[in-house]
């Protein structure tokens, strides 16, 4: 930056003719409405009279400096004013070439500092700093050269504390509409909203107001939980709110009863466990075939009996949605199967003879499987099996299937096998 200009003096200006001549041209020149326009400039001189504003847009606090470029080598005076015209009331400061001297005017607020070369600085702009400033110069022959330069001072939003306010912080989902309101009355900015610190998706159930403060989410969801931040920017400065989060009341979901077993052996434990999405979490009753037994989580018979065979029902219940949901489980308990045995006419046989085995056992509703020398029996086109497999025919039977027989009963919790019958085939 150049070095800035000499002590400046308040009051009587040491320069009487130049006083006298820029009272007269202050008087004859009307106001000018153009920025960075150029008045009386030479033909001799291609490089017009500009002022840079450095920056153009500030934040509070800052220091802005109007550059003067290009300025009239044959200069004996200058002087600032704030605004567009050239008044003696809005006068900040002037500066006169031949004795050094700076006067300030009544528009001086104590922030700026006039440099010789014509620049002039701001320090610790403010917001009513914002507008147009004139440039005055004086050329030899009294030949008057005028430019204007602005700039815009804008609130530094980094100081500023906001809120983002909620109509209704705890919704029912698929039930209440939330509004949001980004609670910042800042002139001069744009506001910006953030979901998870991502800006917002393309949503037919999200909305915002012409000025962006306002964010409506229509038919709330659990997903829509947040958080939620609401960002405000200008030309120089953004900030964020404190992040706010939705306490969005769901639920119950569809309950889930584990384990998934439906078959217990007699005598072991049942121990159910249910759970249910909710928020807040789910009050939860217990039912066996219609009947209440009890409201908690956790149902436990220790001893299963063959009358604990039904149905089990977890109901869910939310009290703050006023919504419930249950899930029906059956249960059954069962014996372990007893021993079965294998019955045929002849354990010797002739080759190419018609040959039935017979698996035999006192339980219902089991499943029977046959082996053959330890293995599971592999079927050929001469074996047949009976419906339900109790009973297995070979036809023709040939010296290849000469070897051990055994069956084997089984129920959901429990299998059996027979003793191993050996057949021979001469």
């Amino acid at each position: 930056m150049v070095p800035p200009s000499a002590p400046s003096h308040r009051g009587s200006v040491p320069w009487k003719g130049l006083l006298l001549a820029v009272s007269l041209i202050t008087f004859w020149t009307p106001p000018t409405t153009t920025q960075l326009t150029v008045k009386s400039v030479p033909a001799n001189r291609t490089a017009p009279l500009t002022v840079e504003s450095a920056p153009a847009n500030a934040a509070e606090g800052e220091d802005v400096l109007l550059l003067v470029h290009n300025r009239p080598e044959n200069t004996i005076g200058f002087s600032w004013f704030k605004g567009e015209s050239v008044e003696s009331a809005h006068q900040i400061a002037g500066y006169e070439i031949a004795t050094q001297q700076t006067t300030t005017g009544p528009a001086h607020s104590g922030r700026e500092t006039l440099y010789t070369n014509g620049s002039l600085l701001f320090q610790n702009v403010r917001k009513n700093d914002t507008g147009f400033y004139t440039l005055h110069v004086i050329k030899s022959g009294l030949q008057i050269e005028t430019v204007i330069g602005q700039f815009h001072v804008f609130e530094d939003l980094s100081k500023v504390n906001f809120t983002i306010t909620s109509n209704n912080s705890s919704p029912v989902e698929h039930s209440d509409t939330v509004v949001l309101t980004c609670d910042s009355k800042i002139q001069d900015t744009t506001y910006l909203w953030f979901i998870n610190n991502h800006s917002l998706p393309g949503s037919a159930r999200l909305e915002l107001s012409k000025d962006n403060r306002t964010l409506t989410l229509f038919h709330v969801t659990r997903n829509d939980t947040g958080p939620y931040e609401c960002e405000v920017q200008n030309l120089v400065s953004a900030h964020r709110s404190d992040p706010l989060t939705l306490n969005v009341l769901y639920g119950p979901d569809a309950p889930t009863i584990s384990p998934p077993d439906s078959y217990y052996l007699e005598g072991a434990a049942l121990n159910l466990s249910c759970q249910a999405a909710s928020n807040p979490p789910a009050q939860y009753f217990w039912f066996f075939n219609g009947e209440l037994q009890q409201s908690t989580q956790m149902f436990f018979i220790a001893s299963l009996a063959m009358n604990n065979s039904g149905n089990y029902t977890c109901l869910a219940n939310n009290s703050d949605t006023g919504l419930n949901n249950h899930t029906v489980k059956t249960i059954q308990a069962l014996e372990p199967v007893t021993k079965p045995s294998i019955q045929t006419y002849n354990i010797t046989v002739t080759e190419n003879d018609v040959v039935n085995l017979t698996c035999l056992t006192n339980d219902i509703g089991v499943s029977i499987l046959w082996f053959f020398n330890q293995l599971s029996l592999p079927l050929t086109e001469r074996m047949k099996l009976s419906q339900g497999n109790s009973t297995l025919t070979i036809k023709p039977i040939r010296r290849e299937d000469t070897g051990d027989y055994h069956c084997m009963v089984t129920n959901p919790v429990s299998f059996n096998k027979s003793d191993t019958l050996k057949l021979v085939v001469k």
